[in-house]
């Protein structure tokens, strides 16, 4: 082949992958064509996730298109709930919403939000409709989801001071643990598996898996041996097996879980006497719990547990209840920042028949930041008070009371 005709037809092939040309009928005139014209050099652009967007905010974009691209995005952020979004003109209808009224209106917010949305409701498909769609949409698959990752049913209570989250916080006047301490904690639950559409509710039903270690340090008054400026006291280990069903505005949590407790080693070595002393508050319980959501602000919950199972060093009496409220107002989206923000109020209360059933009070309050959605993974800041008994191991027959001030994250 001619040097000059393999350089021609070289440059043919780059100009068309660069976009700076375009194409003729047969390759031969394009070649010859371009020896005749100028080529402009077109500068690349960055696209940015605004630019991906139809022209003008969906105005001028067809119901299919727009249809398509708000099924992706709630696809993306809501998989494991299967909801089906149709649109004519303009008009956004959801099919299969969850039966949990929280999620299904945090849903209907998300698409709400998007530009070019004139108006979000629910619809219902007839049964033929779901048949003859299934038909070219859906494919075999298990009744429910491995790791769903939006969110989990059950929202853990914010001011228990045994739910598996992570938090960091300093104390003051604990009289038990020390007048000045510090209270962290690692936990988190995971979710297993999720059964969609059981019972006759056409609920959600997931199972799933929870870890935590919760440890409190002393400042105050610690002999200072090896240029120590604390002294860890006390560590307690947790793992549960949560059962979890939701359904509207209720849901329930059945959790099997098995607490141990552990005296801090640099405690022991400033204490020997407790070496004497030590006991071990380890047990096995089964606790239920039942939340309702009055509103988009106000929940309310409540539950029984029983102690299976204690180590003899420390015997546990076998009932306990726990029950409260979480109120959140004046919620903002910080669209700026893709991110939700809202006060809240959290009271937390418990009663221990192995304390003769007296009243343990937990306040917590603060301002929480999450997902534009509500849901998932939050952050918090907040401040707590506490009257009652101690919380950490073998001093849990102790009274005591504290003040909090720190931060959390988690669900």
């Amino acid at each position: 082949m001619d040097r000059s005709i393999f350089s021609k037809r070289l440059a043919c092939f780059l100009s068309c992958i660069l976009g700076i040309a375009a194409l003729q009928a047969d390759s031969e005139g394009l070649c010859d064509g371009l020896e005749s014209k100028e080529v402009a050099y077109i500068e690349p652009v960055l696209l940015t996730r605004a630019d991906s967007l139809p022209v003008e905010n969906f105005e001028d974009s067809t119901d299919p298109y727009l249809e398509g691209y708000i099924q992706a995005l709630v696809d993306m952020h809501f998989y494991e709930f299967q909801v089906i979004v149709t649109v004519k003109d303009h008009k956004v209808y959801l099919t299969n919403l969850p039966k949990n009224e929280l999620t299904s209106t945090s849903i209907i917010n998300f698409v709400k939000d998007l530009p070019g949305v004139q108006s979000v409701e629910r619809k219902e498909l007839s049964q033929s409709e779901i048949a003859s769609r299934e038909k070219y949409v859906e494919q075999p698959r298990v009744e429910g989801i491995w790791f769903p990752q939006a969110t989990i049913l059950f929202q853990p209570v914010i001011a228990d001071p045994r739910e598996p989250y992570n938090f960091a916080a300093y104390r003051y006047g604990d009289h038990v643990v020390g007048i000045e301490a510090a209270s962290v904690a690692i936990g988190d639950e995971f979710p297993l598996f999720r059964w969609r559409d059981v019972f006759r509710w056409n609920g959600a039903l997931q199972i799933g898996i929870e870890g935590a270690i919760w440890a409190v340090f002393n400042f105050h008054d610690v002999p200072h041996r090896n240029n120590e400026t604390c002294e860890l006291v006390n560590t307690d280990y947790f793992l549960g097996i949560p059962l979890t069903y939701a359904y509207d505005r209720w849901s329930f949590r059945a959790r099997l879980y098995h607490i141990s407790s552990h005296l801090g080693d640099e405690f022991i070595v400033n204490h020997p006497d407790y070496l004497y002393k030590r006991r071990n508050p380890s047990f096995e319980a089964l606790e239920i719990m039942t939340s309702y959501q009055l509103s988009g602000h106000l929940r309310v919950y409540f539950g029984p547990g029983v102690i299976l199972h204690s180590d003899q060093s420390f015997p546990m009496q076998y009932l306990y209840a726990k029950y409260g409220t979480e109120l959140k107002i004046l919620g903002q989206k910080l669209y700026y920042h893709q991110l939700y923000g809202t006060p809240f109020l959290a009271i937390h209360l418990e009663n221990w028949q192995i304390r003769d059933w007296d009243l343990e009070l937990f306040i917590q309050t603060g301002y929480e930041l999450s997902k534009l959605s509500g849901l998932g993974r939050k952050m918090r800041l907040f401040l707590e008070y506490h009257h009652g008994h101690s919380y950490e191991g073998q001093f849990f027959l102790e009274k005591t009371q504290y003040g909090e001030v720190g931060f959390s994250w988690g669900f």
